[in-house]
């Protein structure tokens, strides 16, 4: 299966959300990201941080003041980030295909194959 970086999320500096000791449900301001560490994120969305896995083989990263959260293999009932709502990505089995809906991973389709091409994600019934 053709698994694409899709959901690799990217945030730049003046979005993120600063400091050390911050955790799930700290209030904040804006909608940035900052690794919690190497396989989570926490992105302050509706004013309180909360986590994203980055369950990709990337994990979360930080470069300069850009955030890069791998969320290319997350599943079902996972977070998922603001920016990527309303788009997909397929199952780990590629089996069913996924779409961020109000912050949560769900399964929108069982298919007999998923790929994603260039950001398209393709469920063959």
């Amino acid at each position: 299966m053709n698994r694409s970086l899709f959901f690799l999320v990217s945030v730049v500096g003046s979005l993120l959300v600063a400091g050390c000791g911050q955790s799930v449900g700290d209030d904040c301001d804006g909608n940035g990201f900052i690794c919690q560490e190497a396989v989570l994120a926490l992105e302050c969305r509706d004013g309180k941080l909360r986590e994203v896995q980055c369950r990709g083989p990337l994990g979360c990263r930080e470069s300069g003041d850009t955030v890069r959260c791998d969320t290319s293999l997350n599943g079902a009932g996972d977070a998922c980030a603001a920016s990527a709502e309303g788009k997909g990505l397929c199952s780990k089995d590629g089996k069913s295909m996924l779409e961020c809906r109000q912050g949560v991973l769900v399964e929108t389709a069982s298919c007999a194959s998923c790929t994603v091409e260039d950001s398209e994600v393709t469920c063959q019934p």
